[in-house]
């Protein structure tokens, strides 16, 4: 179990709780944030591609097999982040239809600290 609190903006790395809906009974879905309002997205040759740049993540994270809809590039709207999941080739996140980019509003906070199991406690990084 975690903790979460709203926060203004998301930051690239932040792991966030969001619905895919503005339905309060929708369960949360939780996934890291990649990209960012206004942004161009794109999964080429397992790489994310951030405005023609190769996004360089933590070397514990592999290759993506499935570029899903990011297969082409995607330009995300104003108050839109692009999420993908922490288990890279076996997550449902942005690069499905029926998740794709998420909206700011949908945004319920970003996790920060971890309860449970008790000997993971700590902040989330």
């Amino acid at each position: 179990n975690t903790a979460v609190y709203k926060l203004s903006s998301p930051k690239r790395g932040d792991l966030i709780a969001f619905r895919t809906g503005s339905d309060e009974n929708q369960s949360l879905i939780i996934k890291r944030v990649i990209g960012l309002p206004e942004e161009t997205i794109q999964i080429k040759d397992g790489q994310i591609i951030i405005n023609g740049e190769t996004y360089i993540e933590d070397p514990g994270f592999p290759a993506i097999n499935n570029p899903g809809i990011a297969e082409e590039e995607i330009t995300l709207g104003a108050g839109e982040y692009f999420v993908l999941g922490d288990n890279r080739n076996d997550s449902e996140d942005s690069r499905h239809l029926d998740i794709g980019p998420v909206d700011e509003d949908n945004i319920v906070g970003k996790l920060w600290l971890r309860y449970s199991p008790i000997d993971k406690f700590g902040f989330i990084k």
